[in-house]
């Protein structure tokens, strides 16, 4: 099968979304399928290897300065440079903006597509895409859903589009853009052939804001590269080590972790309890960072290796990444539960379905530090508990959320589209 996939960039940012993506386009490839991975906006970040296209579509840049000047609209012979991979990827480097609140006109101005002062850009796609030849075209990310209308007019094919997250940036839009917007994606929607998300509750979320989704949406559980995964290490000592591993930033409730570490010390004083906290960040988090570890006193190791992270994970008793946001993929509850590492992770997003499927850990209240202690001082004080459910997590992540088990059911929804289409 020849399926290309559209995956938006996040800004030389390490994203889930493009590390889901590119590991399940890796997978189907392995599977002998002719798989194109186009990334769009900027270049992909993954810590594993990049399978993706060199070429950007809908270049971040080009959008960009189109829609701070007219002069870049009305030259085309710009866009060779403004296109490139090492411009992209510097830019990146250098101004990471993706706050809702300052993109407001430049979101509406993307979900119009065709129909709106980035057409050149969309003629561009499409026209990639139509020499590509797919069979079908996966859409990674909802608000990319303006391109589902031109690829079946130019291309005839099947469109699928995923829902990972975007309903929570659709609804931080300001008010004189979200509405907008969110009209005009319903207008797109009516074009795509099948929706598939991570979870039912992505699903739910982007149900308020699109209403009808046609044929419906279905679920398909995200899934990692086990390879390299071992268990976690038995080391003898009195030590309760609790980890943190996923992009460093307020939302992904570090704080509340660190919060409910302290609560645990202070309840045993006689017990070294410790947090080691790992994962990519953008320099403006540091000082956030630096001051949680001085309030706190955590270890900070930074962004790490694949090799230093399966590492990092099998050294924990336990794992907790609260995200105060409805988390869609959470791969790195996945990971830590690959490695046998019990996770306490709260009832918001995805966590509750990933965690009841797999049995591979806890769950608290979200945003409630109190509770996440509770949870934590469980899998402390009750260390068979805690094997047991290590043991179970990491049965469940090898037999159903790999990347392999992944790219065999999306394979089936390929295949029942491709026969629903030729109906």
């Amino acid at each position: 099968m020849r399926v290309t996939y559209i995956t938006a960039g996040a800004a030389g940012t390490i994203c889930g979304n493009c590390l889901a993506d590119n590991s399940l386009a890796a997978s189907l490839r392995n599977k002998g399928h002719d798989v194109v991975l186009l990334p769009a906006y900027t270049p992909l970040l993954t810590d594993e290897r990049d399978v993706s296209h060199r070429r950007v579509v809908l270049s971040g840049v080009n959008l960009y300065l189109q829609a701070k000047h007219r002069f870049f609209r009305s030259n085309a012979w710009l866009d060779p440079l403004l296109d490139h991979p090492r411009v992209l990827r510097w830019v990146s480097g250098i101004a990471v903006d993706t706050d809702p609140a300052e993109l407001g006109a430049m979101t509406r101005d993307t979900f119009l597509g065709e129909e709106g002062p980035y057409a050149r850009e969309f003629a561009k796609a499409v026209d990639l895409l139509r020499k590509l030849e797919p069979d079908v075209v996966h859409l990674t990310n909802s608000m990319l859903v303006s391109l589902a209308a031109p690829v079946k007019r130019e291309l005839g094919v099947p469109v699928v589009c995923s829902i990972q997250g975007e309903a929570d940036f659709i609804q931080a839009l300001p008010d004189a853009y979200r509405t907008e917007s969110a009209g005009i994606l319903r207008r797109h929607a009516r074009h795509v052939d099948r929706w598939v998300a991570p979870c039912h509750d992505q699903i739910d979320a982007m149900s308020q804001i699109l209403g009808d989704l046609g044929p419906g949406a279905e679920r398909i559980f995200p899934g990692i590269t086990v390879d390299g995964h071992r268990s976690r290490v038995a080391t003898g000592s009195e030590d309760f080590v609790v980890g943190f591993l996923a992009r460093v930033s307020e939302e992904k409730g570090l704080g509340m972790l660190a919060d409910a570490v302290r609560r645990l010390r202070e309840a045993h004083p006689g017990r070294k309890i410790r947090l080691r906290v790992a994962g990519w960040r953008a320099a403006a988090k540091q000082p956030f960072i630096d001051e949680l570890r001085r309030c706190h006193g955590f270890e900070d190791l930074g962004y790490l290796s694949r090799r230093e992270k399966l590492e990092f994970l099998a050294g924990l008793d336990a794992f907790s990444v609260p995200a105060t946001y409805r988390a869609s993929k959470g791969l790195y509850v996945l990971e830590a539960m690959a490695a046998a590492v019990p996770v306490v992770q709260p009832r918001i997003g995805v966590f509750p379905e990933l965690v009841r499927a797999a049995q591979g850990g806890l769950e608290c209240r979200p945003g409630d530090s109190r509770d996440l202690a509770s949870k934590l001082e469980e899998l402390m004080e009750n260390p068979e508990m805690a094997r047991e459910l290590g043991r179970a997590g990491q049965q469940a992540v090898h037999s159903r959320f790999t990347a392999g088990h992944r790219a065999d059911e999306t394979l089936r929804l390929y295949d029942r589209v491709l026969e629903s289409t030729e109906e």
